[in-house]
């Protein structure tokens, strides 16, 4: 399960999973796929479904 320990920071089990920011170009989610953050933009509609297809995926790993 998610926890989320910071605004906008979740954590699964004990280690920093996703995080959401936004910087001068935009919205971001960074989330963990295996060791590594993977940064999304989330600033349109298919960017967003790409976001949540990965996020599904990494899930279900």
């Amino acid at each position: 399960s998610l926890k989320e320990r910071a605004h906008g920071v979740f954590y699964r089990q004990s280690r920093a999973f996703l995080h959401f920011h936004t910087d001068p170009a935009g919205l971001f989610a960074d989330l963990r796929r295996g060791e590594a953050f993977e940064r999304f933009p989330l600033a349109c509609a298919a960017e967003r479904s790409r976001f949540l297809a990965a996020l599904r995926e990494t899930l279900r790993a």
